[in-house]
């Protein structure tokens, strides 16, 4: 492409003001990322949730233990500091947060452990019931992942990865999967220590319809729809923010890959030619599929490492963070906090979910004690237990403060 070197330095120096048709060859990947349009809404949210990943990895060690109540030493956390990515130590992160952790000093044992505030133990009981309360809708979560596989089988280590966007309880491997042995079954991995999880042989392959169909069938029903019925056929709801400058050139191939037909996630492939018609056809079957991962999880958002890992078994033959760059207008990908974190667009507005869920309605109880941070230490506790009640509303009371 023509005058490729100058546009790349042109947007990695202006990332936030115009992009082009992602130019891609002849770019590191690294480039590539810094070269992304940054949507403000989303990273206002990963960096509240950046926080909010290190706190939850604290929650789980102090829950992890059996003391009553549990607890962790605050020496134990300072070792763990550069594994958490807590830069000014364990105990400064705690301090930042004391509605969520309680220090304490432990006179048997002669040094100070932390412990979960009442309004945190509350919060983590709250979601403990809204997953149990959901334990069919994560049975069904389970079953379309392993249907999306192309041998109904993941494993098991790829599914711990993701058992919290998921939703599962940190027990599913006995409440969820052993309770439903006529669904699914456990099996020995080709290397040591290593399972797999597959659907029953006798169980019939159920008829899906992913989330995008779903939108399609909408988008028909709806009296102002202002796209032709066939168009809509193999199209994705697309959505770009304001201040992203698109060029004739991209806007038409993104109309051209609307009209692409493929196969869909819950579709058996069968032989592919790998023509180019073919290789655009299986990158939009991989779209659909990383859209319809996302589409099952909790919060419409999941690091793209940990999708990574079920790459090979759904027969993804593209690197999974070129598929989230290369369509902007379906994902939006966030470098925050260091990790690479991938959003459903389409599922957010204004930084919340469009149709929230319990266990989602929960989460954002705690995330709002972290946006909190050491704000409200003194009030009778009246705006606390306000804290530890509400839900998303909460958060745009504190960013308008």
């Amino acid at each position: 492409m023509r005058g490729q070197a100058k546009i790349l330095e042109s947007i990695l120096k202006h990332p936030t003001t115009k992009t082009t048709a992602f130019i891609r060859s002849k770019t590191t990947s690294a480039q590539y990322v810094a070269s992304r349009f940054r949507d403000p809404t989303f990273e206002k949210l990963m960096e509240k949730y950046k926080n909010f990943v290190k706190v939850i990895s604290i929650q789980d060690l102090i829950l992890a233990n059996r003391n009553n109540p549990p607890s962790v030493s605050v020496d134990f956390l300072s070792r763990l500091s550069q594994n958490l990515r807590l830069n000014r130590g364990a105990t400064a992160f705690l301090r930042k947060y004391p509605h969520i952790f309680d220090i304490f000093y432990d006179p048997v044992k002669s040094q100070p452990f932390c412990k979960l505030t009442e309004t945190a133990s509350r919060i983590s009981r709250q979601e403990g019931e809204a997953i149990n309360a959901s334990l069919p809708l994560v049975v069904e979560r389970l079953v379309r992942l392993l249907s999306m596989s192309t041998s109904t089988s993941l494993p098991l280590r790829a599914i711990f990865k993701v058992w919290r966007e998921l939703g599962l309880p940190d027990d599913f491997e006995d409440s969820v999967i052993a309770r439903n042995s006529k669904i699914f079954k456990l099996c020995d991995g080709n290397e040591p220590n290593t399972h797999i999880l597959k659907l029953v042989d006798e169980m019939p392959r159920r008829d899906f319809t992913a989330a995008v169909d779903t939108w399609r069938l909408m988008e028909c029903c709806r009296e102002d729809c202002k796209v032709e019925r066939t168009e809509l056929r193999y199209s994705f709801k697309q959505g770009f923010p304001s201040g992203m400058r698109l060029s004739k050139d991209f806007k038409a191939r993104v109309k051209e890959w609307q009209s692409l037909p493929y196969v869909g996630p819950y579709e058996q492939l069968g032989d592919c030619k790998r023509t180019k018609a073919g290789m655009k056809r299986l990158e939009k079957r991989a779209v659909a599929i990383v859209h319809e991962f996302l589409s099952l999880t909790v919060e419409k958002m999941v690091e793209v490492e940990k999708i990574s890992h079920f790459r090979k078994w759904f027969g993804i033959d593209f690197n999974i963070r070129d598929l989230f760059l290369d369509h902007p207008g379906i994902f939006y990908l966030s470098t925050k906090g260091k990790r690479h974190t991938v959003f459903l667009r389409e599922a957010y507005e204004r930084g919340q979910l469009i149709e929230p869920n319990p266990v989602y309605d929960v989460r954002r109880k705690l995330l709002d004690l972290v946006v909190l941070g050491r704000h409200a230490l003194v009030t009778g506790g009246s705006r606390l237990e306000e804290v530890g009640r509400r839900g998303e509303s909460g958060l745009e009371e504190e960013n308008s403060e």
